[in-house]
């Protein structure tokens, strides 16, 4: 029964946690553009997490140690920096999203300016950091997050026509309003926003931090291959609340107001509150996430101590490397610059880091040394081989459309 709870908890805090900033933003800016149309690239980025998911809670699982600690040994200093300097940047971007997108949820719940909820925000993501335990930092964020279900009923409420849903969906095609490069950079962003590398690196960590074994890898496989894809889902309804109250009005998302603008029609303020309690949670879990996971990388390239169940004294250079990432993602928003635009940049950055971070999990989940006979099957590798190739073309592909559509616009 303990077994069958710590299960239950660890899909729905999957569920909740999925959708961040950057899969909020890129879902209702695509929906509102392309209808359902680029639903197929949240299907692809959704196997792909889960893949490169597992495979990063297995090898912390059967090695007792996080992937990036392996990575550093197995690949070396030269490979593993250029992982880590890679991996850093966009995790601090994210970061800094993050921040931004709790800053516009409290702004849209109180009418009070994002610029003031700034420095509360990063704040109070510290305090969190710093005093909470990591079970209940994750799990009541992740808890808190599956409000953003509201998203779900608003979509049904709406009464749409399904089987013009379907047909974006199931037989997608440009606009021809749209040029063709701009679709593609938006499926570039979408898929970028669903593989963020920062999850895989926490979620490795995590399983240090809870002490998973071997015995665990059903929690873990649990977890990924059933939370993820409902969090998916997730991402799915909030494109098609977009497609249909935006699009056909030709409403461009440029404020988390226009974003939950469908919620308010569907359900008016009660569901609105809702989301929006669901979108402080999503985007405050996702903060915590990014920021241990900017602490997670430099503490395990350069050998610190590292952990929430250390006491900060015990894992100073950790937590301080974690309060300085708190700081220049706050630091930066107050410069004044757009939270929405910095997510839209952050998750077509996070696809050029994709390679990066995914070629050495899948080196070191095939490494016997470590992994004994939990090393990769042979489905997994060949799926792993075709992810990677998908991988390089959307990180080559990134910055080359970024710059032929002016960023989407």
């Amino acid at each position: 029964m303990k077994k069958f709870f710590a299960v239950a908890l660890g899909i729905l805090t999957a569920i909740g946690g999925f959708v961040d900033i950057g899969d909020l933003v890129t879902n209702a800016v695509v929906g509102a553009r392309f209808g359902l149309s680029l639903v197929w690239v949240v299907l692809v980025g959704v196997v792909g997490i889960c893949l490169f998911a597992q495979m990063s809670g297995r090898v912390a699982a059967v090695s007792g140690r996080a992937t990036f600690e392996i990575i550093r040994e197995r690949l070396g200093p030269r490979v593993g920096g250029a992982n880590l300097v890679a991996s850093f940047l966009v995790t601090l971007l994210t970061l800094t999203a993050e921040i931004g997108g709790i800053a516009l949820a409290l702004e849209l719940a109180s009418s009070v300016e994002r610029r003031l909820w700034i420095p509360f925000a990063g704040l109070a993501v510290w305090l969190v950091l710093w005093r909470v335990k990591f079970s209940v930092l994750e799990n009541v964020a992740g808890l808190l997050g599956l409000t953003l279900v509201a998203f779900a009923v608003a979509l049904f409420q709406l009464g749409p026509d399904w089987g013009e849903l379907v047909e974006q969906a199931t037989r997608p095609q440009v606009p021809a309003s749209e040029p063709v490069p701009t679709y593609w950079y938006y499926a570039v962003a979408l898929f970028g926003a669903a593989m963020t590398p920062y999850e895989v690196f926490f979620f490795s960590s995590g399983a240090r931090e809870e002490r998973w074994t071997v015995k665990d890898l059903s929690v873990s496989r649990a977890n990924v291959l059933i939370g993820f894809p409902l969090g998916g889902l997730l991402s799915v309804a909030i494109a098609g609340c977009a497609a249909v109250v935006l699009l056909p009005r030709g409403i461009e998302v440029s404020t988390l107001s226009q974003i939950t603008l469908p919620v308010a029609l569907a359900g008016g303020k009660l569901l609105l509150a809702l989301v929006i309690l669901g979108i402080v949670a999503a985007t405050f879990g996702a903060a915590l996430e990014t920021a241990l996971s900017t602490g997670y990388t430099l503490a395990q390239f350069f050998g610190w101590s590292w952990g929430k169940y250390h006491r900060p004294a015990q894992a100073a250079r950790f937590h301080t490397a974690m309060a300085v990432a708190v700081l220049v993602g706050t630091l930066v928003l107050l410069t004044n610059v757009d939270p929405v635009a910095v997510t839209e940049y952050s998750v077509v950055f996070s696809a050029v880091a994709l390679p990066l971070t995914y070629l050495p999990i899948l080196v070191v989940a095939n490494d016997r040394e470590y992994m004994g006979d939990h090393v990769n099957g042979r489905a997994t590798n060949a799926l792993g081989l075709v992810y990677l190739v998908v991988i390089l073309a959307a990180s080559l592909a990134a910055i080359p459309l970024m710059i032929a559509t002016g960023a989407g616009g």
